[in-house]
């Protein structure tokens, strides 16, 4: 099966990664589920990609009825999933660990682990009955599924987590065709990341610019892992701007 016939998924679609990664699939030929909070920054996401097939669902990825309601429309309009790109996710305020709320922890492990495991979850139904049998899973790991930044708690331990979603969901989809791998970014220019310029804080202590890549490249790495035959797998790949502080940090 081409990506001409191929379907996908995308959380968090609407913004930054997701919706680079949501284009590079379109011009793949794939077409493309575009989920995410605000219906307006999916509609801006499936303008720029005029022409292609796209579907928009509104989805809040912390409610299971509502993460259900979207892979049952992807099945009602595409009959079939080939790709889930799990990408949504929430960081919260850089504060000292001991002055985090108890519902803004919350609010990031909801979003950022729990949210890809419902969506894996419905992926799993509809994959393992298909016909082809099977698809791929890609999980938004981040830089922080392998080291912290400074007051960070909430959202490396979620992305911590989900290297062990990712390679429970790879061993338990081996029996159904499903492949599961991680893409772990660090400082791909976003909207989120734009304070890396003006300077963030270091280990040390200390406030400090850091340099970024272009997000482009972190679209063509999801493509290349989502073009692979079933029976390859990149299990865990990082994509990080050459010169950030990420080798040595601390």
């Amino acid at each position: 099966m081409t990506s001409l016939h191929k379907i996908a998924l995308v959380t968090g679609a609407g913004t930054g990664i997701g919706r680079s990664v949501a284009l590079a699939l379109l011009r793949e030929g794939y077409s493309v589920v575009l989920a995410g909070r605000r219906v307006g920054t999916l509609e801006e996401t499936a303008a720029t990609a005029a022409g292609a097939r796209t579907l928009i669902v509104p989805t809040d990825i912390t409610d299971p009825a509502s993460v259900g309601a979207l892979f049952a429309k992807t099945k009602e309009v595409f009959g079939r999933l080939d790709l889930l790109f799990n990408n949504a996710g929430l960081s919260a305020p850089p504060v000292p660990l001991e002055d985090l709320t108890f519902e803004q922890w919350r609010a990031v492990v909801d979003t950022s682990l729990t949210g890809a495991f419902l969506c894996t979850q419905e992926a799993f139904k509809i994959m393992k009955a298909q016909q082809p049998r099977g698809g791929r899973i890609i999980n938004n790991g981040s830089i922080s599924a392998q080291v912290p930044r400074p007051n960070s708690a909430p959202y490396t331990a979620a992305k911590h987590a989900i290297t062990g979603l990712t390679k429970s969901t790879a061993l338990d989809g081996r029996k159904h065709d499903i492949a599961c791998g991680q893409i772990d970014i660090g400082n791909a220019a976003t909207e989120m990341t734009a304070k890396m310029k003006r300077g963030v804080r270091q280990a040390d202590g200390s406030i400090a610019a850091e340099p970024t890549m272009d997000v482009e490249h972190v679209a063509r790495a999801v493509v290349y892992m989502a073009g692979l035959p079933l029976d390859a797998n990149v299990l865990s790949m990082t994509v990080m701007a050459t010169k950030m502080p990420y080798v040595g940090r601390g």
